[in-house]
Protein backbone atom coordinates (compact mmCIF):
# COMPACT_ATOMS: atom_id res chain seq x y z
CA UNK A 1 0.00 0.00 0.00
CA UNK A 2 2.80 2.40 0.89
CA UNK A 3 4.52 1.69 -2.41
CA UNK A 4 1.26 2.39 -4.26
CA UNK A 5 0.85 5.74 -2.52
CA UNK A 6 4.49 6.55 -3.19
CA UNK A 7 4.14 5.76 -6.88
CA UNK A 8 0.95 7.79 -7.15
CA UNK A 9 2.51 10.77 -5.35
CA UNK A 10 5.43 10.83 -7.77
CA UNK A 11 3.26 10.18 -10.83
CA UNK A 12 4.65 12.19 -13.73
CA UNK A 13 1.26 13.61 -14.68
CA UNK A 14 0.93 15.26 -11.27
CA UNK A 15 4.08 17.35 -11.23
CA UNK A 16 5.32 17.60 -14.82
CA UNK A 17 3.81 18.89 -18.08
CA UNK A 18 2.35 16.45 -20.58
CA UNK A 19 4.77 14.19 -22.50
CA UNK A 20 7.51 14.66 -19.89
CA UNK A 21 8.68 12.14 -17.29
CA UNK A 22 11.14 12.16 -14.39
CA UNK A 23 13.62 10.36 -16.61
CA UNK A 24 13.85 13.53 -18.70
CA UNK A 25 15.27 15.28 -15.63
CA UNK A 26 18.01 12.75 -14.88
CA UNK A 27 21.60 14.04 -14.90
CA UNK A 28 23.26 13.45 -18.25
CA UNK A 29 25.74 15.02 -20.67
CA UNK A 30 27.15 17.14 -17.85
CA UNK A 31 23.79 18.74 -17.12
CA UNK A 32 22.65 18.68 -13.49
CA UNK A 33 18.95 18.78 -12.58
CA UNK A 34 17.18 19.35 -9.27
CA UNK A 35 16.06 16.21 -7.44
CA UNK A 36 13.75 15.74 -4.48
CA UNK A 37 16.47 13.79 -2.66
CA UNK A 38 18.56 16.97 -2.57
CA UNK A 39 16.16 18.36 0.03
CA UNK A 40 17.03 15.74 2.67
CA UNK A 41 20.04 17.78 3.71
CA UNK A 42 17.82 20.69 4.78
CA UNK A 43 16.67 18.91 7.96
CA UNK A 44 20.13 18.50 9.53
CA UNK A 45 21.00 22.00 8.24
CA UNK A 46 17.93 23.33 10.06
CA UNK A 47 19.23 21.94 13.36
CA UNK A 48 22.63 23.43 12.54
CA UNK A 49 20.87 26.78 12.09
CA UNK A 50 19.36 26.40 15.57
CA UNK A 51 22.82 25.82 17.05
CA UNK A 52 24.29 28.79 15.17
CA UNK A 53 21.36 30.92 16.29
CA UNK A 54 21.90 29.97 19.93
CA UNK A 55 25.58 30.91 19.73
CA UNK A 56 24.76 34.12 17.84
CA UNK A 57 22.25 35.22 20.47
CA UNK A 58 24.74 34.62 23.28
CA UNK A 59 27.96 35.98 21.78
CA UNK A 60 26.67 38.61 19.32
CA UNK A 61 23.11 39.71 20.06
CA UNK A 62 23.47 39.95 23.84
CA UNK A 63 26.61 42.16 23.76
CA UNK A 64 24.96 44.24 21.03
CA UNK A 65 21.93 44.71 23.29
CA UNK A 66 24.27 46.02 25.96
CA UNK A 67 25.88 48.46 23.54
CA UNK A 68 22.47 49.76 22.45
CA UNK A 69 21.42 50.04 26.09
CA UNK A 70 18.46 47.66 25.83
CA UNK A 71 16.87 47.85 29.26
CA UNK A 72 14.42 45.45 30.83
CA UNK A 73 11.24 46.78 32.36
CA UNK A 74 10.87 46.11 36.06
CA UNK A 75 8.10 43.57 36.49
CA UNK A 76 6.43 42.98 39.82
CA UNK A 77 5.93 39.27 40.38
CA UNK A 78 2.61 37.82 41.39
CA UNK A 79 2.65 36.64 44.98
CA UNK A 80 2.36 32.86 45.32
CA UNK A 81 -1.28 31.84 45.52
CA UNK A 82 -2.16 28.16 44.88
CA UNK A 83 -5.85 28.89 44.20
CA UNK A 84 -5.22 31.56 41.61
CA UNK A 85 -2.27 29.68 40.09
CA UNK A 86 -4.38 26.56 39.59
CA UNK A 87 -7.10 28.54 37.84
CA UNK A 88 -4.50 30.37 35.73
CA UNK A 89 -2.87 27.14 34.58
CA UNK A 90 -5.97 24.98 34.06
CA UNK A 91 -8.74 27.38 33.04
CA UNK A 92 -7.84 30.74 31.53
CA UNK A 93 -5.35 33.57 31.86
CA UNK A 94 -8.12 36.11 31.35
CA UNK A 95 -10.88 35.38 33.88
CA UNK A 96 -14.27 37.02 33.48
CA UNK A 97 -15.80 39.17 36.18
CA UNK A 98 -17.81 36.26 37.58
CA UNK A 99 -14.68 34.14 37.80
CA UNK A 100 -12.81 36.95 39.55
CA UNK A 101 -15.52 37.29 42.20
CA UNK A 102 -15.54 33.53 42.74
CA UNK A 103 -11.74 33.43 43.02
CA UNK A 104 -11.86 36.36 45.44
CA UNK A 105 -13.98 34.31 47.83
CA UNK A 106 -11.88 31.17 47.45
CA UNK A 107 -8.51 32.87 47.82
CA UNK A 108 -9.46 35.36 50.53
CA UNK A 109 -8.31 38.29 48.38
CA UNK A 110 -10.36 41.31 47.42
CA UNK A 111 -11.41 41.66 43.79
CA UNK A 112 -8.77 44.30 43.04
CA UNK A 113 -6.04 42.04 44.37
CA UNK A 114 -7.23 39.15 42.17
CA UNK A 115 -7.25 41.41 39.10
CA UNK A 116 -3.78 42.69 39.96
CA UNK A 117 -2.48 39.14 40.50
CA UNK A 118 -3.63 38.05 37.03
CA UNK A 119 -2.11 41.13 35.40
CA UNK A 120 1.24 40.46 37.05
CA UNK A 121 1.07 36.75 36.32
CA UNK A 122 0.38 37.36 32.63
CA UNK A 123 3.26 39.83 32.46
CA UNK A 124 5.57 37.21 33.97
CA UNK A 125 4.84 34.90 31.05
CA UNK A 126 5.55 37.53 28.44
CA UNK A 127 8.98 37.36 26.78
CA UNK A 128 11.64 39.72 28.04
CA UNK A 129 12.88 42.66 26.01
CA UNK A 130 16.28 40.99 25.66
CA UNK A 131 14.69 37.85 24.22
CA UNK A 132 12.80 39.95 21.66
CA UNK A 133 15.95 41.87 20.76
CA UNK A 134 18.05 38.72 20.31
CA UNK A 135 15.40 37.11 18.11
CA UNK A 136 15.08 40.23 15.95
CA UNK A 137 18.89 40.47 15.68
CA UNK A 138 19.18 36.90 14.43
CA UNK A 139 16.46 37.32 11.83
CA UNK A 140 17.84 40.68 10.70
CA UNK A 141 21.26 39.13 10.16
CA UNK A 142 19.92 36.19 8.17
CA UNK A 143 17.47 38.15 6.03
CA UNK A 144 20.09 40.77 5.15
CA UNK A 145 22.68 38.15 4.17
CA UNK A 146 20.03 36.11 2.32
CA UNK A 147 18.87 39.15 0.35
CA UNK A 148 22.41 40.08 -0.67
CA UNK A 149 23.17 36.46 -1.60
CA UNK A 150 19.87 36.13 -3.47
CA UNK A 151 20.57 39.23 -5.54
CA UNK A 152 24.03 37.90 -6.33
CA UNK A 153 22.42 34.67 -7.56
CA UNK A 154 19.86 36.28 -9.89
CA UNK A 155 21.08 39.76 -10.86
CA UNK A 156 23.20 38.50 -13.78
CA UNK A 157 20.53 36.12 -15.09
CA UNK A 158 18.38 37.01 -18.12
CA UNK A 159 15.14 36.07 -16.33
CA UNK A 160 15.79 38.79 -13.75
CA UNK A 161 15.17 41.35 -16.51
CA UNK A 162 12.78 39.41 -18.76
CA UNK A 163 10.31 37.16 -16.93
CA UNK A 164 9.53 35.19 -20.08
CA UNK A 165 13.06 33.78 -19.79
CA UNK A 166 11.88 31.98 -16.62
CA UNK A 167 10.12 29.40 -18.78
CA UNK A 168 12.53 29.21 -21.70
CA UNK A 169 13.28 25.52 -22.19
CA UNK A 170 11.24 24.48 -19.12
CA UNK A 171 11.53 21.99 -17.50
CA UNK A 172 14.86 21.00 -19.09
CA UNK A 173 16.81 23.68 -17.24
CA UNK A 174 20.20 22.98 -15.67
CA UNK A 175 20.58 23.70 -11.96
CA UNK A 176 23.45 26.01 -11.08
CA UNK A 177 25.55 25.53 -7.89
CA UNK A 178 24.56 29.02 -6.70
CA UNK A 179 20.87 28.12 -7.07
CA UNK A 180 21.42 24.88 -5.17
CA UNK A 181 22.96 26.57 -2.13
CA UNK A 182 20.48 29.45 -2.18
CA UNK A 183 17.60 26.95 -2.06
CA UNK A 184 19.14 24.70 0.58
CA UNK A 185 19.97 27.57 2.93
CA UNK A 186 16.59 29.28 2.54
CA UNK A 187 14.64 26.05 3.05
CA UNK A 188 16.80 25.06 6.04
CA UNK A 189 16.20 28.44 7.64
CA UNK A 190 12.41 28.16 7.31
CA UNK A 191 12.54 24.64 8.74
CA UNK A 192 14.44 26.08 11.71
CA UNK A 193 11.79 28.79 12.15
CA UNK A 194 9.09 26.13 12.17
CA UNK A 195 11.01 24.01 14.71
CA UNK A 196 11.56 26.97 17.05
CA UNK A 197 8.17 28.64 16.68
CA UNK A 198 6.89 27.19 19.96
CA UNK A 199 9.74 28.81 21.93
CA UNK A 200 9.97 32.05 19.93
CA UNK A 201 8.14 35.24 20.85
CA UNK A 202 4.44 34.58 20.27
CA UNK A 203 2.48 37.32 18.57
CA UNK A 204 -1.16 37.82 17.68
CA UNK A 205 -0.58 36.39 14.21
CA UNK A 206 0.86 33.13 15.60
CA UNK A 207 -1.46 30.96 13.47
CA UNK A 208 -0.76 33.02 10.37
CA UNK A 209 2.97 32.62 11.00
CA UNK A 210 2.61 28.83 11.08
CA UNK A 211 0.61 28.90 7.84
CA UNK A 212 3.26 31.15 6.28
CA UNK A 213 6.17 28.89 7.30
CA UNK A 214 4.39 25.73 6.10
CA UNK A 215 3.32 27.34 2.81
CA UNK A 216 6.84 28.65 2.25
CA UNK A 217 8.40 25.24 2.92
CA UNK A 218 5.94 23.56 0.54
CA UNK A 219 6.51 26.17 -2.16
CA UNK A 220 10.29 26.01 -1.94
CA UNK A 221 10.27 22.20 -1.91
CA UNK A 222 7.86 21.87 -4.82
CA UNK A 223 9.57 24.53 -6.92
CA UNK A 224 12.83 22.66 -6.43
CA UNK A 225 11.87 19.14 -7.47
CA UNK A 226 9.49 20.37 -10.22
CA UNK A 227 12.30 22.61 -11.53
CA UNK A 228 10.47 25.91 -10.97
CA UNK A 229 13.86 27.13 -9.74
CA UNK A 230 14.10 30.31 -11.77
CA UNK A 231 10.73 31.50 -10.51
CA UNK A 232 11.61 30.28 -7.00
CA UNK A 233 14.80 32.34 -6.76
CA UNK A 234 12.92 35.47 -7.84
CA UNK A 235 10.21 34.88 -5.23
CA UNK A 236 12.68 34.22 -2.39
CA UNK A 237 14.78 37.31 -3.17
CA UNK A 238 11.62 39.42 -3.38
CA UNK A 239 10.51 38.26 0.07
CA UNK A 240 13.94 38.84 1.62
CA UNK A 241 14.05 42.41 0.26
CA UNK A 242 12.05 43.92 3.12
CA UNK A 243 12.14 41.43 6.00
CA UNK A 244 15.51 42.68 7.26
CA UNK A 245 14.09 46.23 7.42
CA UNK A 246 11.29 45.11 9.73
CA UNK A 247 13.68 43.24 12.02
CA UNK A 248 16.06 46.21 12.21
CA UNK A 249 13.14 48.50 13.09
CA UNK A 250 12.25 46.11 15.92
CA UNK A 251 15.83 46.15 17.20
CA UNK A 252 15.91 49.94 17.41
CA UNK A 253 12.44 49.96 18.97
CA UNK A 254 13.59 47.61 21.74
CA UNK A 255 16.67 49.80 22.22
CA UNK A 256 14.48 52.87 22.64
CA UNK A 257 15.66 54.59 19.46
CA UNK A 258 12.13 55.63 18.49
CA UNK A 259 12.96 58.09 15.70
CA UNK A 260 15.31 55.62 14.01
CA UNK A 261 12.71 52.88 14.39
CA UNK A 262 9.99 55.06 12.87
CA UNK A 263 12.14 56.11 9.91
CA UNK A 264 13.13 52.52 9.13
CA UNK A 265 9.51 51.47 9.48
CA UNK A 266 8.44 54.01 6.85
CA UNK A 267 11.01 52.56 4.43
CA UNK A 268 9.91 49.02 5.32
CA UNK A 269 6.22 49.82 4.77
CA UNK A 270 6.96 51.33 1.35
CA UNK A 271 9.14 48.39 0.27
CA UNK A 272 6.62 45.85 1.60
CA UNK A 273 3.70 47.38 -0.27
CA UNK A 274 5.66 47.72 -3.51
CA UNK A 275 7.15 44.20 -3.42
CA UNK A 276 4.32 42.17 -1.85
CA UNK A 277 1.23 43.97 -3.17
CA UNK A 278 2.46 45.18 -6.56
CA UNK A 279 5.49 43.31 -7.90
CA UNK A 280 4.54 39.88 -6.55
CA UNK A 281 0.93 39.69 -7.79
CA UNK A 282 1.23 41.74 -11.00
CA UNK A 283 4.65 40.60 -12.19
CA UNK A 284 5.73 37.37 -10.51
CA UNK A 285 2.31 35.70 -10.21
CA UNK A 286 1.45 36.86 -13.72
CA UNK A 287 4.65 35.12 -14.79
CA UNK A 288 3.70 31.85 -13.02
CA UNK A 289 0.02 31.88 -14.05
CA UNK A 290 0.02 33.20 -17.63
CA UNK A 291 3.37 32.51 -19.29
CA UNK A 292 3.48 28.72 -18.68
CA UNK A 293 0.24 28.30 -20.65
CA UNK A 294 2.06 29.38 -23.80
CA UNK A 295 4.23 26.27 -23.49
CA UNK A 296 1.96 23.51 -22.18
CA UNK A 297 -1.59 22.86 -20.96
CA UNK A 298 -2.19 23.29 -17.21
CA UNK A 299 -1.52 20.29 -14.97
CA UNK A 300 -1.83 19.56 -11.26
CA UNK A 301 1.61 20.96 -10.37
CA UNK A 302 0.75 24.20 -12.14
CA UNK A 303 -2.47 24.58 -10.14
CA UNK A 304 -0.80 23.50 -6.89
CA UNK A 305 2.06 25.98 -7.16
CA UNK A 306 -0.19 28.91 -7.95
CA UNK A 307 -2.66 27.95 -5.21
CA UNK A 308 0.16 28.12 -2.67
CA UNK A 309 1.16 31.48 -4.13
CA UNK A 310 -2.41 32.69 -3.51
CA UNK A 311 -2.13 31.50 0.11
CA UNK A 312 1.05 33.54 0.55
CA UNK A 313 -0.51 36.55 -1.14
CA UNK A 314 -3.50 36.35 1.20
CA UNK A 315 -1.14 36.51 4.17
CA UNK A 316 0.60 39.50 2.61
CA UNK A 317 -2.74 41.32 2.37
CA UNK A 318 -3.43 40.53 6.04
CA UNK A 319 -0.02 41.84 7.11
CA UNK A 320 -0.38 44.88 4.84
CA UNK A 321 -3.54 45.75 6.78
CA UNK A 322 -1.56 45.67 10.04
CA UNK A 323 1.23 47.73 8.50
CA UNK A 324 -1.21 50.36 7.26
CA UNK A 325 -2.72 50.57 10.75
CA UNK A 326 0.74 51.13 12.17
CA UNK A 327 1.51 53.74 9.51
CA UNK A 328 -1.71 55.56 10.37
CA UNK A 329 -0.68 55.69 14.02
CA UNK A 330 2.66 57.12 13.01
CA UNK A 331 1.12 59.78 10.77
CA UNK A 332 -1.33 60.82 13.48
CA UNK A 333 1.48 61.17 16.01
CA UNK A 334 0.86 58.01 18.00
CA UNK A 335 3.64 55.62 18.95
CA UNK A 336 4.42 53.05 16.26
CA UNK A 337 4.68 49.50 17.54
CA UNK A 338 4.25 46.04 16.14
CA UNK A 339 0.50 45.47 15.79
CA UNK A 340 1.13 41.75 16.17
CA UNK A 341 2.76 42.13 19.57
CA UNK A 342 1.11 41.03 22.77
CA UNK A 343 1.30 44.30 24.67
CA UNK A 344 2.44 44.22 28.27
CA UNK A 345 -0.33 45.24 30.62
CA UNK A 346 0.08 48.17 32.97
CA UNK A 347 0.49 46.90 36.48
CA UNK A 348 -1.95 49.07 38.41
CA UNK A 349 -0.22 48.77 41.73
CA UNK A 350 -1.28 50.28 44.98
CA UNK A 351 0.53 53.53 44.25
CA UNK A 352 -1.12 53.85 40.83
CA UNK A 353 -4.67 53.13 41.85
CA UNK A 354 -6.55 56.24 42.91
CA UNK A 355 -9.98 56.55 44.35
CA UNK A 356 -11.87 59.54 45.58
CA UNK A 357 -10.35 58.90 49.01
CA UNK A 358 -6.80 58.67 47.69
CA UNK A 359 -4.47 55.82 46.68
CA UNK A 360 -5.00 52.25 47.77
CA UNK A 361 -2.74 50.16 49.93
CA UNK A 362 -3.53 46.44 49.87
CA UNK A 363 -7.00 47.29 48.66
CA UNK A 364 -7.70 49.83 51.44
CA UNK A 365 -7.81 53.61 51.09
CA UNK A 366 -4.96 55.64 52.54
CA UNK A 367 -5.50 59.18 53.79
CA UNK A 368 -3.61 61.80 51.82
CA UNK A 369 -3.81 65.50 52.58
CA UNK A 370 -2.08 66.43 49.34
CA UNK A 371 -3.86 67.03 46.07
CA UNK A 372 -4.93 63.86 44.28
CA UNK A 373 -2.66 62.75 41.46
CA UNK A 374 -4.30 63.07 38.10
CA UNK A 375 -3.36 61.29 34.88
Amino acid sequence: MFQTLYNYFWWDRLWLPVNLTWSDLEDKDGRIYAKASDLYITIPLAFLFLIVRHLFEIYVATPLAGLLNVKEKIRLKATPNPVLEKFYASSTKHPKQGDIEMLSKKSGCVVRQVERWFRRRRNQDRPSLLKKFREASWRFTFYLIAFIAGMAVIVDKPWFYDLKEVWKGYPIQTTLPSQYWYYMIELSFYWSLLFSIASDVKRKDFKEQIIHHVATIILISFSWFANYIRAGTLIMALHDSCDYLLESAKMFNYAGWKNTCNNIFIVFAAVFIVTRLIILPFWIMHCTVVYPLDLYPPFFGYYFFNFMMVVLQSLHIFWAYLIIRMAHKFITGKVVEDERSDREETDNTEEEEVTKNGPLSNGHPVLNNNHRKTD
